[in-house]
């Protein structure tokens, strides 16, 4: 007999109570789609138990609550909100900078409404969308002109395309960096259409030699912070002045790639210095690049800055309009650029820059207060507050830290191999949560670096979930036994 053939029909599975109370939230279409997969589900784990085995067919109960776990599958975003615990504050797999309140309020807004995007209102006739910020990046960078894409990649790739497209372009050979994603410059330059000429050796860079390879078949002269890296030890390159000078009096133009781009004097703040595109315009450079989702704390985005006359040259370049901001975008980096210019205290005002300059003290507090709800959570892991160092990420200050807390969750059962289960268990666990929470492996245990969550909403939320971590970790290690 086939046993399959006893399992409830779709029509009374959704008969049940806990379904019918789903079908109030979700509709018919969803809940049916997750009672049928839950069905098929069952049908092959019957048709895969060997012929002798004694076959046991589900409770109702049970079916209806596998299905409604299916629904909730179903209906949770792949998007999903997470708290970044890993002790890298600008993370790029988590989504880099949290917005400002304003841009998020000026995201909505644009969001639900038509905008003058491309719409002179005083005029009445076709506009350019560089004008939301443009006035607002020369006011805050010095420069005569600003112009705005997708993300700093696509920034540095128009740059060099319209600047140098079919000459050479001059980098020290100690600046040709790659990125996450294997982004490098070489290749860049080579997709923009220039010629690579790469002078002075990995650690030492000097002025003659970017007077030796200058000649009439050179585009231009290109800086690139090395924002991802630090080389040590026996150094030197050429400052943004030098090297401006000696590309006007060549009459080509300096580029220089800032990655990061803060918009604040950060040591000012307390945090390591990190040049400014205020600072690098007055030096000399024709066009600046840098992000606006890392240290400028605002979405993603790739500013350029510079000489009017370069920056038209990068407008009219035919990928401009395939490396284009959209108006969410647009009206988040404004609203962020307002912060900027409007704010006394922007290290309170721009998330990234609070979560960057938070207070030790403050971060032991939060430490003190979240111990003794996890310490005996689990029997066979051990939870303790230790000192720690958080990054700055995403290729930000590379070499510099910043003391913070973690809560260290550690097994202890005897074995390695048993210590190295219940480390997997406990980070799934913890990944599946309602608000998932990322931490780091390390030295075989799981380090949650307190100093991302921040604020009392925030700390609420996680104790909120501390019951149901405990019941995901117990399952999983049910599972493992049975």
């Amino acid at each position: 007999m086939d046993v399959r053939r006893h399992l409830p029909a779709v029509d009374v599975l959704m008969a049940t109570s806990l379904l019918q109370e789903l079908l109030q939230h979700h509709g018919h279409s969803l809940v049916k789609r997750a009672v049928r997969d839950t069905l098929d589900d069952e049908r092959r784990r019957l048709q895969e138990q060997p012929s002798d085995t004694d076959v046991v067919l589900p409770a109702l109960d049970d079916l209806a609550q596998r299905c409604a776990t299916r629904l909730d599958n179903l209906t949770q975003p792949n998007s999903r909100a997470v708290f970044n615990l890993t002790g890298t504050v600008i993370h790029t797999n988590l989504g880099r900078s949290p917005l400002p309140e304003p841009a998020i309020e000026a995201m909505a807004e644009a969001a639900r409404h038509p905008v003058a995007l491309e719409y002179d209102l005083e005029s009445g006739g076709r506009g350019d969308r560089d004008t939301l910020v443009e006035s607002l990046l020369c006011e805050l960078t010095g420069a005569e002109a600003a112009t705005v894409v997708n993300n700093n990649a696509g920034a540095v790739v128009l740059a060099l395309g319209a600047l140098g497209a079919g000459r050479e372009a001059i980098i020290s050979r100690g600046e040709l960096i790659e990125i996450g994603g294997a982004f490098r410059m070489p290749d860049i330059m080579q997709a923009a259409g220039c010629r690579l000429r790469e002078v002075g050796a990995t650690n030492r860079t000097h002025a003659r030699d970017f007077e030796a390879a200058l000649n009439e078949e050179t585009g231009l002269i290109v800086k690139a912070h090395t924002s991802n890296y630090a080389i040590t030890g026996f150094t030197k390159n050429v400052p943004e002045a030098e090297l401006a000078e000696i590309a006007h009096r060549h009459g080509v133009p300096l580029m220089v790639d800032l990655g990061s781009g803060a918009l604040t004097d950060l040591a000012a703040l307390g945090l390591p210095y990190e040049a400014l595109p205020r600072d690098t315009i007055a030096a000399g450079a024709d066009i600046v690049t840098f992000s606006g989702d890392k240290l400028l704390g605002g979405p993603q985005a790739g500013i350029l800055v510079g000489k009017r006359e370069m920056v038209e040259r990068i407008k009219r370049h035919p990928l401009k309009r395939a490396l284009r901001l959209d108006k969410l975008m647009l009206a988040a980096l404004e609203a962020t650029l307002r912060v900027y210019r409007d704010s006394d205290t922007p290290d309170r005002d721009i998330p990234t820059l609070a979560l960057l300059t938070r207070p030790e003290a403050d971060i032991v507090e939060t430490a003190e207060r979240l111990l003794p709800a996890v310490q005996s959570l689990l029997d066979d892991i051990e939870v303790t507050m230790q000192d720690c160092m958080s990054q700055l990420g995403s290729g930000s200050l590379p070499v510099d830290r910043l003391p913070s807390r973690a809560l260290v969750w550690r097994p202890m059962a005897k074995d390695r191999q048993g210590r190295e289960r219940a480390l997997r268990r406990l980070e799934a666990a913890f990944r599946s949560l309602p608000r998932p929470v990322i931490g780091r492996l390390r030295d075989g245990a799981l380090h949650l670096d307190l100093r991302c969550l921040m604020g009392d909403v925030q700390e609420q939320r996680f104790l909120e979930q501390i019951d149901t971590l405990k019941t995901n970790y117990l399952q999983r290690r049910a599972g493992e036994r049975a």
